[in-house]
């Protein structure tokens, strides 16, 4: 059973968030082992200039990278990474068994994006949107695109 990962940066506080998290991550239990590892965020300045920016983006990559499942296929979420459809995504997610990997590792960076070593270890880069959504907004969407993933895979009823 390949096993998914969802390691992000910070916490949801949000009941309506975690209770729509809740309900993909016990829908996806009869399809995968899933998992959500939430990661600290570092604290930011008001109005941080470049460098405080790189510093927290290099701290926040170095509790990620830590973070991987070793020898998973790696998905940071970032704007510049490939925009696929619920198909596409669903046909990569049956092939990484096929590709000898047993997990995946999807990942969600901080306020400020993700470091170039984390994009750098990625094995796809992928996009949900040119838009930009609050993180907490992003991870229940990553959760029910995966679940449909699921769904399309099995040929289930949910996807239409």
């Amino acid at each position: 059973m390949l096993s998914v990962n969802i390691i992000c940066i910070g916490k949801i506080k949000e009941k309506y968030w975690t209770d729509a998290i809740a309900e993909y991550s016990k829908r996806l239990r009869a399809f995968c082992k899933f998992s959500i590892i939430e990661l600290d965020e570092e604290k930011t300045y008001q109005n941080p200039n470049p460098s405080q920016i790189e510093s927290i983006l290099n701290a926040e990559g170095k509790r990620i990278l830590s973070a991987l499942t070793k020898g998973s296929f790696v998905v940071p979420m970032c704007i510049e990474g490939k925009s696929l459809s619920s198909e596409e995504l669903a046909a990569k997610l049956g092939d990484i068994p096929l590709c000898g990997k047993s997990s995946v590792d999807f990942i969600i960076g901080g306020s400020w994006g993700l470091s170039p070593e984390v994009k750098a270890r990625s094995d796809l880069k992928l996009s949900m949107s040119k838009m930009t959504f609050p993180h907490q907004m992003a991870r229940v969407v990553l959760c029910e695109q995966i679940y449909r993933a699921f769904e399309i895979n099995s040929n289930g009823k949910y996807h239409k």
